[in-house]
């Protein structure tokens, strides 16, 4: 077997359920998850109960990560037909702007054109502005990413005809990114039939012949990033009439990557490059000092149904065998996480816009 070292993974999109949603999980779990994920940094979505979408329910949400968070984490601030152009000072101290354009777990979504434009023409906060948009939402998107010169990063794309539309943005010279989910890498809509209410999410899981698109674009560099859309809910609520859409994702992704690695479908170099290097560029974020992985290789691990850090304790990747497995993640020259026990306090995270 093989030690191997890497740098420390970012994960660009993750929903910490704070506030409204806690008993899903908090910065306190969830952070607790990146942690034997890999990741030190995190960026949490605005889409919770009520929604991030001020100044008061974000200081809310920085209180309770403040309190709670064992790695560094930023918060999204949430774009409403109502709220633009959002304070300056408040815009600086968000990772980011979320807009939904299409329908996801929560209230949050814009519905008028002329709001957007608006939100694109305020912005100047230092994250991108990150969209969920689906379909033909993409290249209108993409339209006003041109018109307003504003970097532009795509949630989640989980469809081929998302990735010609961005790559031919790009190959325009335009200022747009997009992230791909693990879950749209290795599943499609035939593994439904098996994982049932565990494997809805939102954008729905797609065609193999999407799949492989992304696949494609993932190893030629249309794809900027890999994040989880982390999007934990309860066993009892999947398991409920109306089960909401979300999975998990921080504990699984740096395993799932390296067996890629190894089955040399992606280079070790890209996966620094889609889960460090390319969101702390995207992002302006720095990387946190005296910070690395140590990575074991060599043998064959089984992903379990249960012990995982993340409150719901389930994963739709649970069974599948992995040839690598994270033993320790040092955070500023202090272990964090070894062999999964999580050693970083809660409150011991920082904020990424603080430094």
């Amino acid at each position: 077997m093989t030690m191997l070292r890497l740098p420390t993974m970012v994960d660009v999109h993750v929903h910490m359920r704070v506030p409204g949603g806690e008993h899903k999980e908090d910065f306190d779990s969830g952070t607790a998850a990146a942690l034997a994920g890999g990741v030190t940094q995190l960026l949490a979505m605005p889409n919770t109960s009520p929604p991030i979408v001020d100044a008061a329910i974000f200081d809310v949400a920085a209180t309770q990560a403040a309190a709670q968070a064992r790695c560094d984490y930023g918060i999204y601030l949430g774009a409403t037909d109502e709220n633009a152009p959002l304070n300056p000072a408040l815009q600086r101290r968000a990772a980011g702007l979320k807009i939904y354009v299409n329908d996801t777990f929560g209230t949050l979504r814009v519905e008028s054109l002329a709001t957007m434009q608006n939100h694109f023409r305020a912005w100047r906060g230092p994250g991108p502005i990150v969209v969920h948009a689906e379909g033909l939402f993409v290249p209108a998107c993409i339209a006003l990413a041109a018109q307003y010169d504003q970097h532009v990063h795509f949630a989640h794309i989980s469809r081929g005809s998302e990735i010609v539309a961005i790559r031919s943005a790009k190959e325009r010279g335009l200022p747009v990114s997009c992230e791909v989910a693990p879950h749209h890498l290795w599943l499609d809509e035939r593994d439904l039939p098996r994982l049932g209410p565990y494997g809805d999410m939102r954008p729905r899981l797609a065609t193999e012949g999407d799949r492989k698109v992304l696949w494609e674009a993932v190893r030629s560099g249309v794809v900027d990033c890999i994040a989880t859309d982390h999007a934990p809910h309860l066993r009892e609520e999947k398991e409920s009439n109306s089960p909401p859409p979300g999975v998990p994702g921080l504990e699984t992704t740096l395993p799932l990557l390296l067996n890629a690695v190894q089955a040399t479908r992606l280079t070790i170099e890209q996966v620094v490059a889609l889960t460090a290097t390319n969101p702390r560029r995207l992002f302006h974020l720095t990387e946190p000092a005296e910070s690395y992985l140590e990575v074991e290789i060599g043998a064959l691990w089984t992903l379990p149904e249960r012990g995982w850090q993340t409150r719901p304790d389930w994963s739709p990747f649970a069974g599948e065998r992995v040839a690598a497995r994270l033993r320790r993640t040092v955070l500023r020259g202090q272990i964090a996480y070894e062999d999964g026990v999580v050693h970083a306090a809660p409150g011991s995270g920082r904020d990424v816009r603080e430094y």
